[in-house]
C-alpha cells in the first residue's frame, strides 16, 4: 500500500461514522413517524399498519393482550375493516431517551364522531437500521389533549 493510501484511512473511517441525529432531530423523526402509523387507520391501509410493529410488540386490549406482531394484526385486522375508521389518534408529545434508541409517544383517541374518548402511549424502539416499530402500546380512557 502507498503512503498515501495509509494517511487516507483515518479520514475515510471518519467520513463512514454514522451522523447521530440530535434529540430534537429524533423526537421531530419520532413525531413523524407515529403520525404516519396513525395515517395507516386514516387511510384505511391494513399492510402499512403491519410495518410499524416490532416482531415481539405487545399490544394492551379491553380483552386482554397480543403478543408478537402477528397476534397484534390478527386482533387489530377487525379495525381496518369497513370504509371509514372507527377511531383515530394524533401524536401529541414524544420523548426519546438520551441514548436515542428508545422513545415514547402519547396523546388523544378519537370515535369516529370525532370526539375523544382516550388516550394512547406507545413506546418505540430505534432498530439498528434506523427505523423506529412499535414495542408497547396501551389505551386508557379518558381524554389528555395536551
Amino acid at each position: 500500500m502507498k503512503k498515501g493510501s495509509l494517511m487516507m484511512l483515518p479520514l475515510l473511517a471518519v467520513l463512514a461514522w454514522p451522523v447521530l441525529a440530535s434529540h430534537d432531530e429524533l423526537e421531530k423523526m419520532l413525531l413523524q413517524r407515529e403520525q404516519a402509523f396513525a395515517d395507516s387507520m386514516e387511510k384505511r391501509d391494513f399492510a402499512a399498519f403491519k410495518t410499524f410493529l416490532a416482531d415481539e410488540a405487545i399490544f394492551f386490549t379491553s380483552d386482554g393482550v397480543l403478543r408478537g406482531k402477528q397476534d397484534v394484526a390478527q386482533g387489530w385486522k377487525v379495525y381496518y375493516q369497513g370504509e371509514q375508521a372507527p377511531f383515530s389518534w394524533q401524536p401529541r408529545q414524544v420523548e426519546v431517551l438520551a441514548s436515542g434508541d428508545l422513545a415514547h409517544s402519547s396523546g388523544p383517541v378519537f370515535n369516529a364522531k370525532g370526539e375523544c374518548f382516550a388516550t394512547f402511549n406507545s413506546i418505540w424502539r430505534k432498530q439498528q437500521s434506523g427505523e423506529w416499530l412499535v414495542v408497547f402500546d396501551k389505551g386508557t380512557p379518558g381524554c389528555v389533549e395536551k
